[in-house]
Parts: structure tokens; sequence; C-alpha cells
């Protein structure tokens, strides 16, 4: 089955129960135009679509993907999104992760904010919707998600984070809490201004890692520079004597890649780096016994 694509990324089915379908989320508009390359994960097999997940009194929307057929609980990945949200992109990616056998969460975490949508450029999203989610309800979110996913056929012992850009620097700080097995963090912001909904970044959390984090990072990037990567490095050898995590996490830098290389919509996709990353990623989580 081929997914059909829209320009209109709130083309979520809102249901409470996820159905196969072969809708799609749209791409952001701020990240056209939307290039050939893009990955069209099929639903065979799957079953994917919206589900809302309780957070307190709040319904957190999110995109899931899981095997149709399964013996046994699931392990669980949650997939975060860059500053766009869960677009087409990021809902592929969990469809890409379900073909492996895994329960994959996407959840949206700007909806307190708003649609990432409703912006035009990447700095009006900064501005409006990522500077109004607080890293701290981010995390709340992610583990009322894998309450969810432990309530819904995952196991909550083999949990894996990943995310791409703000949502790789999301997967450093989620590596602090006690749930997550393994995380694999594409080019996410290793340092930057601590501000009161951001008070602390990767650099700053080395010591207080509780699960390992292959970094995965683009040496063109424009945006992330070598020299933060190796503060990132020098950082983790610090903690390391008393934080044997701090000493596994790991870096892959790809010599002559932009930010966002493994983005397969977008102008910087880079198939090399990206097909390499992702199998990675898959072998990362297998070793460190979520898969």
């Amino acid at each position: 089955m081929t997914k059909k694509i829209s320009n209109d990324r709130r083309g979520f089915i809102k249901t409470s129960a996820i159905g196969v379908t072969a809708m799609g989320v749209g791409f952001v508009t701020a990240s056209e135009p939307v290039l050939a390359a893009a990955i069209e994960t099929d639903f065979v097999g799957l079953v994917a679509g919206e589900q809302t997940i309780k957070v307190g009194s709040f319904q957190l929307p999110a995109y899931v993907s899981r095997p149709a057929k399964t013996k046994g609980s699931l392990p669980i990945v949650i997939v975060v999104s860059e500053i766009f949200g869960v677009h087409e992109y990021i809902a592929d990616v969990t469809r890409r992760f379900a073909k492996l056998g895994y329960l994959a969460i996407a959840p949206e975490f700007f909806t307190r904010a708003g649609d990432p949508n409703s912006y035009g450029t990447t700095a009006e999203i900064l501005t409006n919707i990522v500077a109004k989610t607080p890293d701290a309800q981010v995390l709340n979110d992610l583990q009322a998600a894998l309450v969810w996913a432990g309530n819904n056929g995952g196991d909550l012992k083999r949990v894996g984070v990943t995310g791409f850009c703000w949502g790789g620097r999301i997967t450093w700080l989620a590596a602090t809490l006690p749930q997550v097995r393994a995380g694999v963090a594409w080019y996410g912001r290793l340092i930057g201004e601590k501000t009161e909904g951001s008070p602390r970044h990767p650099v700053d959390i080395a010591a207080d890692l509780k699960a390992p984090v292959l970094g995965l990072y683009g040496g063109a990037d424009a945006g992330i520079s070598l020299e933060s990567i190796d503060q990132m490095r020098a950082a983790l050898a610090l903690a390391a004597p008393k934080n044997p995590v701090a000493k596994a996490c790991q870096f892959e830098v790809y010599p002559d890649s932009p930010h966002a290389f493994h983005a397969d919509y977008r102008a910087t996709y880079r198939e090399g780096p990206a097909k390499d990353g992702w199998e990675k990623c898959v072998a990362w989580f297998k070793k460190m016994g979520v898969s």
C-alpha cells in the first residue's frame, strides 16, 4: 500500500484507536519544497496512525506505528521531531522502525504552543513554537508516552529514543531518564544559551546520563560546530570515571555532510551518510539491548 502525501500536515485522522490507513500527515510548509527523494514507507504489515496519550488532564497527540502481528511485547522507540513537529517525514520514520518490529511513537511535543505549519519560516517557528516548549514539559510528555506504551504492548525494559535536530538535543536530555536504555541523536545541538525553558544543554548533563547515546553529526553543519562536538566529548570524558554510561557514548561525524543530512525530503539530504547513520542507529539499539 502506498501512502498518499498531502500538503496538510494536520491531515491526521482523529480517532481514539489506531487503524491501518493510507493517509499522509503532509510536509510542513516551512520545509518546502519537498524533494522527489522523500522516502515513502508503506503500511503493509503495519498498524499506523494518530493516537492520543493522556498527560494529566491533557490529551497529547502522537503518531504511532507498530507491526500488525506481534508475539509478546515490543521494543519501544520514541521518535523526536525536528522543529517542524510531527509531519510526514517523522511519521515515515516511525513506520521504518515498525517494519523492524518496534512500537514507534512520535509525540507532538509542540501541540500546546501551536502548530509549526502556521508559520512559513524556521525563525518564526523557533520564536513562536520552540521557545515556548520547555524541556521539562517535553521530558514529562515523553515519560507519559512511555507509560502509554507500557500499557499498549510495549516492553518498558527495552526503550530507545532517537531524534533529529531539535529532537537530537532532546534525545541527549532524555538519556538522563531511568526508563531509557539507549539514545541516537541526529545532529542535536550540544551547547547554547541557558534559558528558563532550557536550563541545561547536553554538555551540562554528561554526569547524569543513564543511557549511552550515539551522536550522528555532519562535519559541514553550519549550525553545530566541530568545536561544540569536541566540548561534548570533553564533558563525557570528564564524567566517565564516575559514570560508565558517559564513557560508552560515541560519535560518528560525516565530514562533508550538512545539517539535516538524514532528512530525505530536503535539499540537505545526503544518501550515503543517511543510510550509514540509519544502519548505525539500528545497530546501536541492538547492541544496547533495545531490540
